[in-house]
C-alpha cells in the first residue's frame, strides 16, 4: 500500500483519500506504539518485541513518505486547504521518530548531495511554516505541537551538520547559513513570545511544553562555537539574525547569546585589524529592529555590561571595544526615545527624536541612514503644514549633492529616487521642491537664494535659457510678494520641561518654540500639554529649584520671549522698506530675551517707574530659527539687570519706533483703518490715559535724583532728547489722523489736538525743538514715508522706517545729450537709494551704559548731500535730489538717522512750523552749514 500511496501523493491524485489513509495509518501506529510501551511496563520482553515491530513500520513510513509529504507541502499553494492536513501528517511522522529513526534515515541517503538537498529543503520548509503557519493563531495546541516536533528535528539535524558538514573538505556554507536562519526564525516566532500572553495561558504553555526559546538559543550558541575559524565566513551576514535573537525579551537568553557579538568582533579584528564590517551591519540592523518594536532599556544595560566585560579581558580590544559599546548604546538610547513617541498623535516630539537620530548618523558618517531620517522628518513637517521646516530639511540633503554628472550613491526615499540618476538631476529636483515649500511657508527671501543658484546653473553651466527664463520670472514674483503680501511675524515661546518624569531628550531642558501665524499662547500651551496630561504647569517664569528638577513628576513652564535681531551689515545705513527689514526681526534669530520686571528700593505708590527694575534673560539656542525644527534647545543663558532709568529710555525708544512704524504704514497704504493710530496717539498725548512722560520727569528729572545718581546724568539727557524727538513724530501722526478722521470721530480728534498742543508747548519749552524734514522717493510707485532724526544706538534697527524724499524743483537747464543706454544707467544710479545718511542703528542688546555721552550744544547743524545726475552743468540751480538732509549729533550726542531723514534742533524759545518740503533756500542753508562744519 505504501508505494501506491507514495505514487498518488507525488502525482497529486486522490489527495483527500490519501490524506485520510495516511492519517489512519499514523493513528494506528501511534496507538500500537502506546500499547507496546504500556505492555513493556508489565512485561519487558514482550513489550520490546512489540515496540521493535512498531518502529519497523514507522521506519517504512519515514523512508517512503516523509520526503514525499514535505515536497507536496512545498508544491501546494498557501491557500490550499489540503496543505494543513499534509503538515499535520508530517508533524505526526516526526513525533513518532526517535533518535535511531533519525540516524537511520540520514544514513539511508545514497549520496552526500542528496542528503544536502534534503536538509536544504527541510530547513527552508520549516522556516516557511514557522513564518507563515498553516493554523490560526488561536490554535495554540496545534502550533505548540508543531513547534515541539520541529525543535526535535532541528536539533537532530544540527548534530548531522557538526558530524558530516564541518570538516574542511565537507563544509557547506549555505547549509550552515540556512540552519542559523531557521533557528533564529524559530526562536523569534510570535507563538513562542510568552510575555505577550496572559498569565494563565503563559503558565499553561510552560507547564506542558516549556520555554523552547532557551533550548534553541543554547543550540545556536553551541553551533556557533563549533564553527571555529569558519566564523569569519558568517560576518557580517549573521549579524542581523543574531541581533534579532538577542533582542528577544528573555534575560537568560540574552545573557547566553550577547557574547556571540564579541566573538564576531574578535574574529574580524584578528583577521583584519578592525571590526568595521561588523559595526556597520549592527548599526544598520539595530535601527530597523528597534523601530520594529524590539529592544528595551534592560537590553541596553545588558549589552553594555556584557560586551565591556568581554572587551576588558582582551587588551587589543579594550579601547576600540569601549568606543563601539558607547556608540551602540548611544544609538539605542536615541532609537528607544524615537520609538516611544513615534505613534503619538502629537508629532512634535517625534520630530525632536528624528533630529537627534539624523544628527547622530551625521556625526558617525552614516550618510544612507542620515538621509533616511531626513526624509522621515520632511514627511512629518509636510503632514503638519510646516513647509518652511520641510524646506530646510530637504536643503540638508541638497547640500550633500554636487552640480555634477556623478551617480547618486545613497538611496533616496520617495518620488525623487528612481528616475533621477545623477547628482545634478537630483539636486535640481530637490531645489524646485524646496522653492515650492519656501513659497508655501512665505519664506520668499530663502526661495530667492535657491532661485539665484539655479539661475547660475541654467545661465553659465547647462545653458538652458528656457529654464533660466522660468526661474527668473519665479524669482521676480517672490520679490513682489515680499513687498505686497502681508506676513505677520510669529511669536516665540520658551518652554521648560522639569522633573524626572519626562523622557531623557526633554528632561530639565529649555526649548525655544516658533509659533505659527496668529497662534495664541493659550492654544500653544494646550497643544504642548496634550502629550503629558499629568504634567503641572508652572506659574512662575523663574527657573525652578532642585525640588522640582529632581522630583519624579512632570512640570512645564511656558512664556513668550522676544527675538533679538542679528545685525545685518548689508542693511546698515540704508533706506529700506519695512516689508524687507521686518523679515529679519523674527527670522534667522538665535537669541531671545525675556524681561521680568521687579521692584527694588524705596516704594513710591504714586510713581511705579521710579523703582521698576528689569531682569532680562537672554536665551541662546543651538541653531537659528527657523530651521529643520520649529524649536531648538537652549544651550546658554545670560541675565542682565536694567535700571529704572534705562528701562524708561527703552520704553521711550519703543514708543517712538511704534509711532514711526504706524506713520509709515499709513503713508504706504492710505486705506488702512485709523483705529490703531487713534489709540496709539491718544494714549500718548492725553495724560488721563497713560499718565504721559510726567512720571519720568517726577522720577528722574528731579535735582535730588541727580545728586543721588550722578553717573546717570548722560542717560537723563538721552531720555530728555527722546521726549523732545517724540513731539514731531506725534505731530506727523496727528496730521495723518486729521486727513483720515471721520466726522463721527472729529470731536475725539479735536480733543487729541488740544492735548497735543499743550504737550508740545511744554516739551519744546523745556527740552528744545526738534524739526522733521521729509523726502520723496523719485522711483514711481514708491509711497511717501518718513523717519525721525534721533539715531539711537540702543534701538534695534531702522528697518521699520522708510525715507520720504521730496523732490526739489527741477533744473531749468537741460543736461547734454547722452545715449539711451547711458541715460538708463544714469536713471538707475539716480534712483538708487543713498547709503550716506549715517550709520545703522545698533542692536538692541547694546547696553545703554555704553552709549556716547551727550554734547551740550543747543543747536544742531544739518548736512545735505547732493547726488547729481551725470552730464548736468548747472551749478546755480539745485538739481533734483535723491539725497536727504541729515542731522548732526543732537544735544544728546545722537548720530544720524539711518533712513536718510535729517532733523534740526532749535532754541526752545521759538517754535518753527513743521516743513513739508525742502526748498532750494533750505537746501543752500544746509549746504553752507555742512561746509562750515567740515
Amino acid at each position: 500500500a505504501l508505494p501506491i500511496l507514495q505514487e498518488l501523493i507525488q502525482a497529486g491524485e486522490e489527495e483527500d483519500a490519501c490524506i485520510e489513509l495516511l492519517s489512519s495509518i499514523l493513528e494506528v501506529l501511534y496507538q500500537a506504539q502506546k500499547s507496546a510501551e504500556e505492555l513493556r511496563a508489565r512485561d519487558k520482553d514482550r513489550g520490546d518485541t512489540e515496540l521493535v515491530q512498531v518502529k519497523k513500520h514507522i521506519q517504512m513510513i519515514l523512508e517512503r513518505l516523509l520526503r514525499t509529504v514535505s515536497c507536496r507541502v512545498i508544491v501546494l499553494d498557501r491557500e490550499n486547504p489540503l496543505r494543513s492536513h499534509y503538515v499535520a501528517c508530517m508533524a505526526s511522522i516526526l513525533s513518532q521518530m526517535d533518535k535511531d529513526h533519525y540516524s537511520a534515515y540520514i544514513h539511508s541517503f545514497p549520496s552526500r548531495p542528496e542528503l544536502t538537498d534534503f536538509l536544504m529543503e527541510t530547513f527552508i520548509l520549516f522556516k516557511d511554516l514557522i513564518g507563515k503557519t498553516v493554523y490560526p493563531c488561536d490554535w495554540v495546541v496545534m502550533n505548540m505541537v508543531q513547534n515541539r516536533e520541529f525543535l526535535r528535528a532541528i536539533n537532530h539535524f544540527a548534530t548531522t551538520l557538526t558530524k558530516m558538514f564541518l570538516s574542511n573538505t565537507s563544509f557547506e556554507l549555505q547549509l550552515w547559513n540556512n540552519y542559523f536562519h531557521l533557528a533564529v526564525a524559530f526562536l523569534t516566532q510570535d507563538s513562542l513570545q510568552l510575555e505577550n500572553f496572559s498569565p494563565a495561558k503563559r503558565n499553561s504553555i510552560l507547564a506542558k511544553y516549556g520555554d523552547m526559546r532557551g533550548a534553541i538559543g543554547a543550540s545556536i550558541r553551541d553551533m556557533w562555537d563549533s564553527l571555529g575559524h569558519r566564523k569569519i565566513e558568517f560576518i557580517p551576514g549573521m549579524v542581523g539574525p543574531i541581533l534579532e535573537m538577542t533582542l528577544v525579551p528573555e534575560p537568560e537568553l540574552r545573557r547566553a547569546t550577547i557574547p556571540i557579538f564579541f566573538d564576531m568582533m574578535l574574529c574580524e579584528h584578528q583577521l583584519t585589524g578592525s571590526f568595521s564590517r561588523f559595526e556597520d551591519e549592527i548599526l544598520r540592523r539595530l535601527d530597523s529592529e528597534v523601530e520594529g518594536g524590539r529592544g528595551d532599556e534592560q537590553y541596553k544595560q545588558l549589552f553594555k555590561s556584557i560586551l565591556l566585560s568581554c572587551c576588558q579581558s582582551h587588551p587589543e580590544l579594550a579601547k576600540p571595544g569601549k568606543d563601539f559599546v558607547e556608540l551602540v548604546t548611544g544609538l539605542l538610547e536615541r532609537l528607544l526615545d524615537y520609538r516611544a513617541v513615534m505613534n503619538d498623535e502629537n508629532k512634535t516630539y517625534s520630530m525632536s527624536c528624528t533630529v537627534n537620530l539624523l544628527n547622530f548618523y551625521k556625526e558617525i558618517d552614516r550618510q544612507a541612514m542620515y538621509i533616511r531620517y531626513l526624509y522621515k522628518l520632511k514627511d512629518l513637517h509636510i503632514s503638519y503644514e510646516n513647509y518652511t521646516e520641510g524646506a530646510y530639511t530637504l536643503l540638508l540633503h541638497a547640500r550633500l549633492l554636487t552640480w555634477s554628472e556623478e551617480p547618486n550613491t545613497a538611496p533616496v526615499p520617495g518620488l525623487h529616487g528612481p528616475h533621477l540618476h545623477t547628482q545634478r538631476q537630483l539636486k535640481e529636483a530637490l531645489y524646485n521642491q524646496i522653492i515650492e515649500y519656501f513659497d508655501q511657508g512665505k519664506m520668499w527671501e530663502e526661495a530667492i537664494h535657491i532661485c539665484k543658484e539655479l539661475a547660475e546653473q541654467y545661465e553659465s553651466h547647462v545653458f538652458d535659457y528656457e529654464m533660466l527664463s522660468d526661474i527668473l520670472q519665479q524669482e521676480a514674483k517672490f520679490y513682489e510678494k515680499i513687498l505686497k503680501v502681508l506676513r505677520p511675524n510669529p511669536d516665540y515661546f520658551a518652554v521648560g520641561y522639569y522633573g524626572q518624569g519626562f523622557p531623557t531628550f526633554l528632561r530639565n531642558r529649555v526649548f525655544i518654540y516658533r509659533g505659527k501665524e496668529y497662534e495664541r499662547r493659550e492654544d500653544f500651551e494646550l497643544q504642548l500639554l496634550s502629550p503629558f496630561p499629568n504634567a503641572e504647569k508652572l506659574k512662575s517664569t523663574s527657573p525652578p529649584g532642585q525640588d522640582i528638577t529632581d522630583s519624579p513628576g512632570q512640570y512645564i513652564q511656558c512664556f513668550t520671549v522676544q527675538p533679538v535681531e542679528e545685525a545685518k551689515v548689508r542693511l546698515k545705513g540704508r533706506s529700506i522698506p519695512e516689508q524687507i527689514t521686518n523679515f529679519y526681526k523674527a527670522n534667522h534669530v538665535q537669541q531671545f530675551s525675556y524681561s521680568r520686571p521687579f521692584k527694588s528700593g524705596p516704594k513710591d505708590p504714586d510713581n511705579e517707574f521710579a523703582n521698576m527694575w528689569i531682569e532680562r534673560t537672554t536665551f541662546i539656542t543651538a541653531y537659528p530659527l527657523p530651521g529643520i525644527l520649529r524649536w531648538f534647545a537652549v544651550t546658554a543663558t545670560n541675565t542682565t539687570i536694567i535700571s529704572p532709568l534705562e528701562n524708561a529710555i527703552e520704553t521711550m525708544v519703543k514708543t517712538n519706533e511704534k509711532i514711526m512704524s504706524e506713520i509709515n504704514r499709513h503713508q504706504n497704504n492710505p486705506s488702512l483703518p485709523i483705529n490703531p493710530l487713534s489709540m496709539l496717539l491718544n494714549g500718548i498725548v492725553d495724560p488721563a490715559v497713560m499718565g504721559g512722560f510726567t512720571k519720568y520727569e517726577a522720577a528722574f528729572f528731579q535735582e535730588s535724583y541727580l545728586q543721588e545718581h550722578p553717573e546717570d546724568a548722560g542717560n537723563i539727557e538721552k531720555l530728555k532728547d527722546l521726549i523732545a524727538w517724540q513731539t514731531p513724530l506725534l505731530a506727523e501722526g496727528i496730521r495723518i489722523h486729521a486727513q483720515k478722521v471721520t466726522e463721527d470721530l472729529r470731536p475725539f480728534h479735536e480733543r487729541m489736538e488740544q492735548c497735543f498742543e499743550q504737550l508740545r508747548a511744554k516739551v519744546e519749552s523745556q527740552y528744545g525743538v526738534r524739526q522733521m524734514i521729509f523726502f520723496e522717493d523719485k522711483r514711481s510707485g514708491r509711497p511717501r514715508s518718513m523717519a525721525w532724526g534721533s539715531d539711537c544706538n540702543w534701538q534695534s534697527h531702522a528697518g521699520a522706517r522708510q525715507v520720504l524724499c521730496t523732490e526739489a524743483p527741477p533744473s531749468e537747464k537741460s543736461a547734454p545729450h547722452t545715449s539711451e543706454s547711458e541715460h538708463r544707467r544714469n536713471e538707475r544710479r539716480e534712483n538708487r537709494p543713498s547709503s550716506l545718511f549715517g550709520s545703522r542703528w545698533q542692536d538692541v542688546r547694546q547696553s545703554i551704559s555704553e552709549l556716547p555721552e551727550p554734547k551740550d550744544e543747543k543747536c544742531r547743524s544739518v548736512h545735505n548731500i547732493n547726488e547729481r545726475s551725470p552730464g548736468s552743468s548747472d551749478t546755480k540751480q539745485p538739481l533734483p535730489i535723491r539725497a536727504a538732509a541729515s542731522a548732526q549729533h543732537s544735544a544728546a550726542g545722537l548720530p544720524l538717522s539711518p533712513t536718510g531723514f535729517g532733523g534740526r534742533v532749535k532754541s526752545a524759545s521759538k517754535v518753527p512750523p513743521l516743513p513739508r518740503k525742502i526748498s532750494p533756500a533750505v537746501y543752500e542753508t544746509f549746504l553752507e552749514q555742512s561746509n562750515t562744519t567740515a
